[in-house]
């Protein structure tokens, strides 16, 4: 909205270097947040709030721009106010953050500094279902107790469409440099072949993300990743793959393939670009777990999905807990599987079904320091499945009041 970031806490004197003392990967603001609700504001309510950082910003944006902006992406502008203050009938919001989503084009335009960011175009922006080559920090006003709000807010960023992509922002006072500092940002930004030294980063993406979890809408024609089946999309995905290397090439017989198991599993679903390409089935016992249904697609078996599907497979697994899994390999596949660390079952029995001989083959796994574990945090225990390193849907519905409405209706 200006050329430089809103400081959250008035600082004074001169700059000097210090370590990040809010660092934006460790940000956390205890007590503070559990005092204050995070929303995306709606339309009506966008004037009342810039309106409100006016004072304090001096040569901020208009509001109409402010709108347009709201208008091609509602994650842009994110309202922080205090929980007891709060009307979920009637938001008013005390401050915000607010980003800026570039695109390929518009991430150029920051780094060669010809970005307008008073009044930017929407053309340099990405939209709601669009990964933004670059998030540029537009504004920040959260004053006094209402800096809580900064921590949640950031976490929002870690959604699908945003995890990983570098923060930037840029500075023109001895403040707003100050502030950046303090959440970790550095000045001098490598974007591209160009070295942006007016430009603020905050790296984010080497940070890693599982390997079941890394499907990332347009991440590239060649990208090859996986993630988990949510949708009753996914699982039509998971059984056009399936039918296509199963039934269609291998002549398997349907009620063969489809065998009952499949609502009692997790599925993993492997993309070449965008493309659907191949699939994975596990199931969950006692105290192992079984990889089974690996599929790819005939034209992209000259990648690498395959081994990323298997390897996807062992992390998720490792991550909910499993010291072992047990499969049964095609025979002329057993070499295959034995890089993923399985060996031939001692003592198990050869098998044939669907026409296909098979053997039994097991996998122990080392354990996952971090694997989920009752004691854990229970919001993550909640978490979508293969989605446990983001926040979810519930922790946003936790800033609610606790109204208990069946209750109360029944009371009445």
């Amino acid at each position: 909205m200006t050329e430089h970031p809103l400081a959250l806490v008035n600082t004074s004197g001169g700059r000097t270097a210090f370590k990040p003392r809010h660092h934006l990967g460790t940000l956390d603001s205890g007590s503070l947040s559990k005092h204050l609700v995070v929303y995306r504001p709606r339309e009506s309510g966008l004037d009342a709030l810039t309106d409100k950082a006016r004072a304090s910003i001096p040569g901020l944006t208009s509001n109409s721009v402010v709108r347009r902006v709201w208008k091609h992406n509602q994650d842009a502008i994110w309202a922080i106010e205090r929980k007891r203050k709060y009307d979920p009938s009637a938001p008013a919001g005390e401050g915000f953050i607010a980003f800026l989503f570039l695109n390929t084009v518009g991430l150029y335009q920051l780094a060669t500094n010809t970005l307008d960011t008073e009044n930017p175009d929407p053309a340099l922006l990405a939209g709601p279902n669009e990964r933004p080559a670059g998030i540029y920090v537009w504004a920040v006003y959260a004053p006094g107790v209402l800096a809580g709000g900064v921590a949640p807010i950031f976490r929002e960023l870690d959604a699908p469409n945003y995890a990983g992509v570098d923060l930037y922002s840029r500075a023109v006072t001895p403040d707003g440099a100050r502030f950046l500092e303090t959440l970790g940002f550095r000045k001098g930004a490598k974007i591209g072949p160009i070295n942006a030294l007016h430009v603020y980063a905050f790296q984010r993406s080497s940070r890693e993300v599982p390997l079941y979890d890394s499907y990332r809408r347009n991440a590239g024609a060649r990208a090859v990743t996986v993630t988990v089946a949510r949708t009753f999309e996914d699982l039509m995905r998971v059984a056009s793959l399936r039918s296509a290397v199963y039934i269609g090439e291998q002549e398997c017989p349907y009620e063969e393939e489809f065998d009952g198991n499949d609502l009692a599993a997790t599925h993993l679903i492997g993309y070449i670009g965008d493309e659907p390409a191949g699939c994975l089935r596990i199931r969950y016992f006692a105290d192992f777990a079984k990889v089974e249904r690996l599929a790819v697609r005939r034209e992209f078996r000259n990648t690498r999905l395959a081994f990323q599907l298997v390897r996807a497979a062992v992390e998720l697994c490792r991550k909910k807990g499993y010291r072992r899994l047990y499969g049964h390999a095609q025979k002329r596949l057993v070499n295959f599987w034995s890089r993923f660390g399985f060996r031939l079952f001692e003592g198990g029995q050869e098998l044939v079904f669907s026409d296909f001989d098979y053997v039994e083959m097991v996998a122990e796994l080392d354990r996952d320091p971090d694997a989920i574990r009752i004691g854990a945090d229970p919001y993550l225990i909640i978490r979508p499945e293969g989605r446990w390193h983001l926040p979810g849907i519930l922790e946003r519905s936790a800033v609610r009041a606790v109204t208990q409405p069946s209750l109360q209706e029944r009371a009445s």
